[in-house]
Formats: C-alpha cells, structure tokens, sequence
C-alpha cells in the first residue's frame, strides 16, 4: 500500500475514536457509522422545527466498506449496488436505535455530506430524497475557510479509500451538504414494523 495512504488510514482512524465516530455493527455490508452529538442551528421542515442543541445522530460514510468504484467510472450497476448498501446500512442503523436505550433522546438523523448536490438534480441527491431525507444547504459554522478544509480532508479520504473517486471530484468544486429527517420518520421508514 501507498505510505501516504497508510498515514491517512491511520490519521482517519485516530480522528474518527476522537470525534466519537464510531461502527456500531460487525456487518461487512453496512456502509454507515454513527457520532452521537447536537445540531448547532435550527432545522426547519415543513411541519415541524428541530431546534439547535438538540440531540442528533450524525451518519457517516464507513470509508472502507464503501463499494470501489469500477475504472470507467461510475455505472447503473454502481448506482444500484450503492443504494441498495445504504438502504441495508438505514435498516441496522433503526434496529440500533431501536435497541439501544442511550439514544431515546435522539431527535433527528442525518449529516453533512459532499455527496449530494445542493444545486442540481444527481443519483446522490435523488437517492437520498427518495429515502425520505430532507436536503438543506450546508450551515458553515467555521465559515468558508472551515469548509475548505473540511473539503480538502474529504478529497485526500476519496483518494486514500476510493482513488477513483478522486478523478471524477474535483476538490475545489466540492460542496457540501446537509441531509436530515426526524427520529420518528426514521423508524417508520427503516425500523422493524
């Protein structure tokens, strides 16, 4: 392996225990991790207000389980395969909502991402709307030069765990985005009925 990549796994692994980021399944195809935590600004949805400070479970993309993109870039069989990951990955994450009383005070699920266009219709956003989430535009709380950042990080994990990602994002071009739904609609969407 790269010894640059190495040092990245190594530093992404350190700061995900620090963050609090953490697995919360042994199952290979789940995709998702999970940091426990507050919203620092108020999320508005149609019918109801999140307000700031209250209780959330952030969702994070579990960097080496993600599906390799294939060379060319990716396909209708890379697209489906990736939803179909996600929705098994939202399953486990309710059952452990369901069976973990430490997070009945969780209000709402979701992130912050670069994976979803805040602008244009494309399969991310469209597969995340059609798991019931509500996209809304990043809320910078360390400003542009926080985002660049946060950005610059997220390329060099692109890079480190999917390299052929790397060449289809451009790391000034990215944006990013932030994907939520409540507790409840969670659980009605994804948990065990």
């Amino acid at each position: 392996m790269n010894p640059l990549r190495s040092i990245i796994r190594r530093f992404d692994d350190w700061l995900s225990h620090v963050e609090g980021v953490e697995p919360f399944t042994d199952d290979p195809q789940c995709i998702m991790r999970i940091q426990t935590g507050q919203i620092e600004h108020d999320i508005i949805f149609s019918n109801r207000t999140i307000r700031s400070g209250s209780r959330a479970l952030f969702l994070h993309f579990w960097n080496n389980h993600m599906p390799i993109l294939p060379d060319g870039g990716p396909d209708l069989a890379y697209g489906l395969r990736f939803q179909r990951a996600i929705v098994h990955s939202m399953k486990l994450i309710a059952q452990h909502i369901q069976n973990e009383p430490s997070l009945d005070e969780i209000q709402i699920v979701g992130g912050i991402t670069t994976f979803i266009s805040r602008e244009q219709a494309d399969g991310g956003r469209a597969t995340f709307q059609h798991l019931g989430f509500t996209i809304f535009p990043y809320h910078r709380v360390l400003g542009a030069f926080g985002e660049f950042w946060e950005n610059f990080y997220g390329w060099w994990l692109m890079w480190t765990y999917n390299p052929v990602s790397a060449r289809y994002r451009k790391m000034f071009e990215m944006q990013r985005t932030e994907f939520w739904m409540t507790k409840e609609n969670f659980l009605d969407r994804f948990g065990k009925k």
